[in-house]
């Protein structure tokens, strides 16, 4: 790939530059746009958000389920000089206003006008002009001007899921960007005869880099799925002979339980994120298929893969090494690092790592403090560089001053029969600080009982480690990208026991 203009770096719209015209680029619903077409696209696209009003640094909105027209416009809003916001499309709309005025927005791209103005009225927004997919298909009356712009610039802003607090914007560079889809792929390899398969939602870092940015850089043609259904993707794979697919836990779950190995023959790799995956459902996967399901790591502010393990060898419950160019260290409350196989804070440093978060200085020095990404998360690291992660830092449970970290008590979980998916997470108690709590839902037709599930873990755990209290649900909650949202299962949780109390 060559740099722009001599030693100048590429910009993130660039990726697509250098392709053969007549290769495909992108197929959704069955419609094919080859790479000649996207650059005339993005590019009439472009010139139409400058008509619009687009000037550089502009934060401009996009709402939409996954299609080609997502791609072209998030290149496009980018080309123009913009910065790209891109929303989770099952936000309601409070939520959407939120995002609008922090962000100090005044454009947005939509598949669908929103309707917003009660909304955008109570947050105290000023206006906001929706351009939607037709609208931006129409003549314009100028030609695209480019735009000076800097790999350093600010391109675009990823808002955090918000399962606590309002949701923060980590700012993106251009260089964020590329450099994480150059990285990746010098670990995880593409070549331009490789198709993917786009099921993850696009708004969400993880699909936007590893199903999206990666392929686009490297010349592949990227079939893109609206809404995931086995069934649909059983069907996309095969038609179009697919030979990549990322996706989270979830997906690879579904797959194990409902396909069959000549199904996902044409698939080369598949890499999990979003979630940790089961190291029964890895190993279940392996066995069935013959082919390993290559887990990783990242987090928007990191743009956002950090680690993934090499398909020469795969380390199973581990999200594998750090990517060529990404530092990662495990540190300790005095942001020392520690030695290998001791716990502490996973941190990250690299060209992959964010600008700061908008509009939040004091927040953005917390979490960049000495140089370090501070992930939050908890890990330890190996002797070979592999990296386990044990839990999220807010998530461990300390019960009568011992830690419980819930990720071990669900792996745990996991090899009993008849659970399917389970959640583990700490609520208070008056005599140890916090008790143990699990969420199950199981298998269908399967049944469990309490006592039995707690005679289950006795043998496997030490006691302060398992559950005082169980519950069966029918599905756990989870956000857009399949993460299980701890924080309303701790609010449901409190709420259970006081109704059990009662």
């Amino acid at each position: 790939l060559k740099p722009r203009r001599g030693a100048k770096a590429m910009l993130f719209y660039e990726i697509i530059n250098d392709h053969p015209a007549e290769d495909p680029a992108l197929i959704c619903q069955d419609k094919m746009l080859t790479y000649g077409e996207v650059r005339e696209e993005v590019t009439l696209w472009a010139a139409h958000l400058q008509s619009s009003g687009v000037c550089k640094g502009d934060k401009v909105g996009l709402f939409s389920k996954n299609c080609n027209e997502f791609v072209i416009a998030y290149l496009a809003i980018i080309k123009a000089g913009g910065v790209v916001v891109p929303f989770n499309f099952q936000l309601a709309a409070p939520e959407v206003a939120y995002i609008v005025q922090d962000a100090g927005m005044s454009v947005m791209v939509t598949r669908q006008k929103l309707k917003l103005y009660a909304a955008l009225q109570e947050c105290g927004c000023g206006p906001l002009k929706q351009l939607d997919f037709e609208d931006m298909r129409q003549p314009v009356d100028r030609s695209y001007e480019d735009i000076a712009m800097d790999d350093n610039d600010n391109c675009a802003i990823i808002y955090t899921s918000g399962t606590t607090g309002h949701p923060k914007g980590a700012m993106l560079s251009h260089r964020n960007l590329v450099a994480n889809a150059k990285d990746f792929t010098q670990r995880v390899l593409m070549y331009s005869s490789d198709k993917t398969l786009c099921v993850l939602p696009m708004y969400h870092c993880f699909a936007w880099t590893v199903s999206v940015a990666c392929p686009l850089l490297h010349g592949c043609c990227i079939v893109v799925q609206e809404n995931y259904t086995l069934a649909e993707a059983l069907r996309l794979i095969q038609r179009y002979e697919i030979t990549q697919f990322a996706g989270v836990p979830t997906m690879i779950q579904m797959f194990e339980k409902g396909a069959d190995s000549g199904q996902l023959a044409s698939v080369r790799f598949f890499i999990s994120g979003g979630a940790s995956l089961p190291q029964k459902l890895a190993k279940d996967f392996k066995k069935k298929f013959g082919k390993p399901v290559q887990e990783g790591y990242g987090l928007s502010e990191a743009s956002p893969v950090c680690t993934v393990n090499p398909a020469e060898k795969i380390k199973v419950g581990s999200i594998g090494p750090q990517l060529p160019n990404v530092r990662v260290e495990i540190r300790d409350e005095d942001d020392r690092r520690v030695a290998s196989g001791t716990v502490g804070e996973l941190c990250v440093r690299g060209d992959n790592v964010m600008l700061g978060y908008l509009n939040r200085p004091e927040e953005t020095a917390a979490a960049l403090r000495g140089g370090w990404l501070h992930t939050g998360d908890l890990a330890y690291q190996d002797e070979e560089g592999y990296i386990f992660i044990v839990d999220r830092l807010k998530d461990m449970i300390i019960t009568g001053g011992e830690n419980v970290y819930p990720r071990e008590v669900e792996e745990a979980l996991y090899h009993h029969p008849a659970v399917q998916e389970n959640a583990v997470v700490g609520v208070p108690d008056k005599l140890r600080g916090q008790a143990v709590c699990a969420y199950l839902v199981l298998k269908e037709g399967a049944a469990a009982t309490k006592p039995q599930l707690r005679r289950f873990l006795m043998e496997r755990l030490a006691g302060y480690k398992v559950p005082k209290y169980f519950f069966f649900c029918e599905q756990l909650p989870k956000n857009g990208t399949g993460k299980v949202m701890k924080t309303a299962l701790r609010e449901n949780a409190i709420e259970d026991l006081v109704n059990r109390q009662n």
